[in-house]
């Protein structure tokens, strides 16, 4: 892929907005196109994935070949495989027999891909896009003063962390996951610590917790308003719904058919790894064994209230099932809750050029498209109301920029897979 200083004059094929791993995996599958030219423009001065909870041992929930590229392009030089071999970790690799890579390791990866591209500009922040009629091109401006002028956009902007409305205006230091590593020691020194929310950043940091609860002497609480902690779905047949028969027939269904499915996929996506589930039973009673462990494990339990007050939080909680209100009180508080798509405020200014469904949500086209000439401006992630589980999957990533690939160039340059499933999704 060609990629130029801009000029007044300079037109790109396409712009990138954000950098997470989609959008750097299509700035991987597009270097090698002659005559394609992009750009990536990204608001940090690095390349960072999810770096507060990079807990010893975390390790990603999808196998290393669901890198940036291999799925795409197996032969591509920057494959997982590649980076251990230029690391002088391959042999290493090979030997631990684990096919799920650390997740400090896979950002590492990351960041030796991004080392390698020359179409990033990191430290560039958009803020705001605007359509230039007479030329049909998308007009990126960003703080730094720059300008990029495109025919397509992508957009990789991810998804930020979620708070929930009883904590919006939340006094005191509560901490959302995703800073956790962050303020760890700070949370240890307290006397109480409540954790909420239960998917895997849940589990990995009540797990971390928990083991060191008898050596920093706090009271730990895990509360979750699922019913129960619910693991990962990870059978054979259920993984074939991240497959191109499955986008097909999902995105076929009427929308609030796939609103209701949503709801439901939940825990094909959303779960916790099945031996971490174990591991934390297995630690509680190990600890048990000298007496009661200061710890409580609720479960259907809506968070419905939250105030600070001399250096503690009070947590209002509705019991979903016995329909009952209770409170906790705790010294330290961390929001596991989750992350969930915001739409950028620099799009307003083309939203009219956007198509939205009945829910008020980007109406994402079967090619990932979200604009209305159907091909303008593509969509990372944040589908999951129309491409159901394959839309946050890190194996469908590469799946996804193939098919964006071919948009952009009006060709197919990878093969675009179409039938990799045994059973049958639709009569």
């Amino acid at each position: 892929m060609t990629a130029h200083p801009d000029t007044p004059d300079t037109v790109h094929d396409f712009v990138g907005i954000g950098l997470g791993p989609f959008n750097l995996g299509l700035a991987c599958l597009t270097e090698p196109i002659d005559g394609l030219d992009g750009v990536f423009l990204e608001t940090k001065p690095t390349f960072e994935w999810h770096s507060g909870m990079f807990l010893e041992g975390a390790h990603l929930q999808t196998p290393f070949m669901s890198d940036l590229v291999t799925l795409a392009d197996p032969t591509s030089p920057y494959s997982f495989l590649n980076y251990l071999k230029e690391r002088g970790r391959l042999y290493s690799f090979y030997i631990r027999e684990n096919f799920y890579p650390l997740r400090v390791e896979y950002d590492d990866y990351c960041r030796w891909a991004a080392s390698k591209l020359s179409c990033i500009r990191f430290g560039t922040t958009v803020t705001e896009v605007t359509y230039e009629e007479q030329d049909a091109v998308y007009v990126v401006h960003t703080r730094e003063g720059t300008v990029h002028r495109a025919r397509h956009l992508v957009l990789g902007t991810g998804t930020p962390p979620h708070i929930p409305e009883a904590c919006r205006s939340l006094a005191g230091d509560a901490i959302h996951n995703s800073r956790y590593l962050d303020h760890k020691h700070r949370l240890q020194a307290k006397e109480s610590i409540t954790l909420v929310g239960s998917g895997q950043s849940a589990a990995e940091i009540y797990y971390d917790l928990l083991s060191e609860i008898d050596v920093h002497g706090y009271r730990l609480d895990w509360v979750t308003r699922s019913p129960r902690f619910f693991p990962l779905e990870y059978t054979k047949l259920t993984l074939e719904m991240t497959s191109p028969e499955y986008v097909d027939y999902f995105h076929a269904l009427p929308e609030q058919t796939r609103y209701r499915l949503c709801e439901q996929q939940k825990g094909l996506f959303k779960g916790i790894d099945g031996d971490l589930i174990d591991e934390i039973f297995d630690l509680l009673y190990q600890k048990s064994l000298d007496g009661p462990v200061p710890t409580r494990l609720l479960t259907n339990s809506t968070l419905t209230a939250a105030r600070h007050e001399d250096g503690m939080f009070t947590l209002g909680f509705r019991q979903e099932e016995q329909e009952k209100d209770y409170e906790l009180r705790s010294q330290g508080l961390i929001l596991a809750t989750g992350y969930r798509y915001v739409e950028p405020e620099f799009l307003k200014p083309v939203r009219d050029r956007l198509r939205y469904d009945g829910h008020g949500n980007f109406d994402v086209s079967r090619n990932y498209a979200i604009d209305v000439s159907g091909r303008g401006v593509f969509l990372q992630n944040a589908g999951v109301h129309t491409h159901s589980i394959t839309s946050p999957d890190l194996g469908m990533g590469a799946y996804r920029n193939t098919y964006i690939i071919r948009e952009l160039l009006g060709t197919e340059y990878y093969p675009v897979e179409k039938t990799i499933a045994f059973q049958e999704f639709a009569v």
